[in-house]
């Protein structure tokens, strides 16, 4: 009796299953998707078709967020944010983990491909690919530098929600990856820095901990003003209009404000405030990119 009561509290929940997938940043990643979908110029497809390149590149990259969680288990046992993670508690077994992200990719695939279009599916697989096999795998634990190349494959989404409704891969597509690529380094260092003693005693060569703290918050500051001229090229080249300049401004200077604040007046908790904006400002950009489409179709 003891024994199937032990074997019942183990017995994974959904809820397990959705944490793998690490649900808060593959939702924002999805905004940034959908964003990306809007802001393409097409004929307005169907509404499965619409449904289909949203479950589909969400399940590609639910996916990938379970290899990471698969691959990283040993580490985010030593961590104090990942122990609770179900893999780490046993809640979930590999096995398990594994079947669901292969589910989760074959889903993907046939979706994008059968009633999206291949080109979409195929660059869903890159994505995954980049993140849950070089990132997780090699770059994560090979170079202090593994968030700036690495960050590449979690900057695909508008690549992939602008493909996913006109089948092309357009300059302005790109526009909107670079945005998120440069915006990847800020976002995670100064995380690094709030966690550096945790993933030191991990083992795992975050700037800070190869670099020192004080070069990392530099480089989060350096990369704050970066980001800020690369937001205003959606507006220099035309394809966006006053509405997202605005805001892109506005966001850009407050990220550099927590950026200046964590270089040259560091208080307890200003690197999590640092990242906790970072989330605001990704949030705040892609959102001018929508209002400053959605007002110039309005009065079109």
């Amino acid at each position: 009796m003891t024994t199937h009561i032990a074997e019942m509290a183990m017995r994974p929940s959904w809820r397990d299953f959705w944490a793998l997938t690490k649900p808060r940043v593959v939702a924002m990643l999805m905004v940034t998707a959908v964003v990306g979908m809007v802001l393409a110029p097409h004929e307005w497809l169907s509404a499965w078709q619409y449904t289909a390149a949203i479950i589909g590149l969400w399940a590609g990259m639910a996916s990938a967020a379970v290899i990471n969680q698969f691959a990283d288990q040993q580490y985010d046992a030593m961590m104090a944010r990942t122990q609770s993670r179900p893999l780490v508690k046993g809640r979930v077994t590999a096995t398990m983990a594994l079947t669901w992200a292969g589910f989760l990719a074959a889903a993907s695939m046939i979706l994008l491909t059968v009633w999206v279009n291949p080109l979409t599916a195929w660059l869903t697989a890159l994505g995954m690919v980049g993140y849950a096999g070089i990132y997780t795998r090699y770059l994560k634990h090979a170079s202090p530098q593994n968030i700036v190349i690495g960050g590449l494959s979690g900057a695909l989404p508008p690549l992939l929600g602008w493909a996913a409704v006109t089948g092309q891969m357009s300059a302005e597509a790109w526009l909107l990856v670079l945005l998120i690529f440069v915006w990847t380094p800020p976002h995670f260092w100064a995380l690094a820095i709030h966690r550096r003693d945790e993933y030191a005693n991990a083992g795992i060569p975050m700037l800070p901990v190869t670099h020192g703290i004080e070069l990392t918050k530099s480089l989060v500051w350096y990369y704050t003003i970066l980001l800020l001229l690369v937001s205003l090229l959606p507006y220099l080249i035309g394809m966006m209009g006053p509405v997202y300049l605005v805001m892109a401004i506005v966001f850009g200077l407050g990220f550099m404000r927590e950026a200046w604040r964590l270089r040259y007046h560091d208080k307890e908790g200003q690197a999590m405030k640092t990242f906790g904006f970072s989330i605001v400002y990704l949030l705040g950009v892609f959102g001018g990119l929508l209002l400053d489409r959605m007002i110039s179709v309005a009065v079109a």
